[in-house]
């Protein structure tokens, strides 16, 4: 049996072309039903529902031998053990997927580029602190990180924080909650993650699955 974990949403959604591409359907509507455990066309293929930024974790205890998560959530993982080779993953592709960027947002009042001219220390909210921590460090900003899981926008309208560092697609949240995006960190797409172990017990299956995969990717814009 071969379990790929994939997460609700833009991800499930743009992988189904992929899944087609290696003769692989998922037989339900993740929005529409509540099994965590959804049955493919294939009998020896199922897909697992877990939290985006649960994907590498499942991937690497082998609760799944595969999954597909954004590189954000990628870096956060391997940014705890030391890497993906210390954490028993293998990412063979970039899937060119939920395409999106990681940010440095502020209210539309605050000046930021006098703040970082002037060598203030901000107070920046994310749930990227990795991807944060080293962008800032690298610009000699100094900034105290502050942790949050979700409703990042709040943090500047609040006073709890200077920025946010966060994922931007269309802008379109951060304009209805009157902040600005004011510096673009880095291009976010999804990538393919691998046991590797289970690369090794699985090999055959799982390589006609990547090997599809790959032939199939949306070319590079």
């Amino acid at each position: 049996m071969i379990t790929l974990a994939l997460s609700k949403g833009r991800i499930f959604d743009e992988i189904m072309p992929l899944l087609a591409s290696a003769g692989i359907a998922v037989l339900e509507d993740p929005e529409k039903s509540r099994k965590l455990i959804l049955a493919t066309n294939q009998p020896d293929v199922r897909v697992v529902l877990v939290r985006a930024s649960d994907v590498p974790t499942y991937v690497q205890y082998g609760g799944a031998d595969m999954g597909v998560c954004g590189k954000d959530t990628l870096i956060e993982h391997n940014a705890e053990w030391g890497g993906a080779a210390r954490s028993g993953l293998f990412l063979p592709l970039d899937l060119r997927i939920a395409r999106c960027r990681v940010s440095v947002a502020v209210r539309s009042d605050f000046d930021y580029e006098h703040a970082v001219r002037q060598g203030a220390r901000l107070r920046v909210a994310s749930k990227y602190t990795a991807i944060a921590r080293d962008f800032f460090a690298t610009k000699g900003v100094h900034v105290d990180m502050i942790k949050l899981y979700g409703s990042m926008e709040l943090a500047p309208l609040t006073g709890l924080a200077d920025a946010i560092v966060d994922l931007v697609s269309t802008g379109n949240t951060l304009k209805a909650n009157h902040l600005v995006e004011v510096e673009r960190i880095m291009d976010i797409s999804s990538h393919l993650v691998v046991n590797q172990a289970a690369l090794k017990l699985k090999q055959a299956p799982l390589r006609r699955i990547i090997d599809a995969f790959a032939a199939a990717i949306p070319p590079a814009e």
